[in-house]
């Protein structure tokens, strides 16, 4: 089996550097790196169909694994495409704060970050192979509770989209900050859910033999979310933007796992 996995890993890293270092080439001409997001977004369905044709696997497995990849990823891209059109010639503020922080350095610094974006998707993917792998027929009750999870996951990521995109459309909440549905019980339901999702691709790898190893997945997205990409420059931009308004939404809302309000400590 290692003859057919590690050819058909380095395929995908190929595949990762290729699509992010196009994407450069995009963000370069359109001058918003905010398509670093999309091509994320996109990167796992690639790899799915990509490790789907080459390894062996049962075609049951394999069909209901590429559905559940193609829908989060295909959803995720198209959601962040249609908010970069929208915010289009502006760039994500995110985006625009590093112009500002890095200067003339800013395109190099970014080639060195789609390429590090490219690499740690790939390597985040690599349990993919292991699912796809798998010759056992059917679905064990490992693999239809992550199915299960991931689709909880899926609809609670694509919730969260609708009312924040909902509430931005609203000319009377410029500036303001989006406390409707699941926004009020998260200041980032949307990364909840996302990693959700990553927990449900470990609960369905657990039917693979040697699938638990994808126990890393969640945790390297999870500190992604909480301490890197995730969370704090959105915080960041979100106080630049709206201010006290978003302070005082800090101090009554959980940052990332979903719970109830808390009373301000400012009264």
């Amino acid at each position: 089996m290692n003859t057919v996995l590690l050819p058909t890993l380095f395929c995908g890293l190929v595949v990762a550097l290729s699509l992010f270092w196009l994407g450069f080439i995009v963000a370069r001409r359109l001058d918003n790196f905010g398509i670093a997001d999309i091509v994320w977004a996109i990167l796992f369905p690639a790899l799915v169909l990509l490790y789907a044709f080459h390894l062996p696997g049962d075609p049951f497995r394999t069909s209901v694994f590429l559905i559940l990849v193609l829908f989060w990823g295909g959803r995720l891209g198209i959601h962040l495409a249609r908010r970069i059109r929208h915010e289009h010639p502006r760039e994500d503020g995110r985006y625009h704060q590093l112009r500002h922080n890095w200067g003339p350095r800013f395109p190099l610094i970014m080639f060195g970050f789609f390429t590090a974006q490219a690499v740690s998707a790939w390597a985040l993917a690599i349990p993919f192979t292991l699912i796809l792998a798998n010759p056992d027929p059917g679905l064990g009750s490992w693999e239809i509770a992550g199915t299960l999870l991931w689709g909880i996951a899926l609809a609670g990521e694509a919730a969260a989209d609708a009312q924040l995109r909902r509430f931005k459309n609203q000319n009377d909440n410029q500036g303001l900050t989006c406390r409707s549905g699941l926004w009020n019980y998260s200041r980032h339901p949307n990364y909840f859910f996302q990693w959700l999702s990553w927990i449900a691709l470990f609960v369905f790898a657990c039917g693979t033999p040697w699938g638990w190893i994808a126990f890393y997945a969640p945790l390297i997205m999870l500190y992604l979310l909480l301490r890197v990409t995730g969370i704090p420059p959105t915080e960041a931009q979100a106080l630049r933007s709206k201010g006290d308004a978003y302070r005082r939404y800090q101090q009554t809302t959980n940052a990332f796992f979903p719970g109830p309000r808390r009373l301000s400590s400012g009264g």
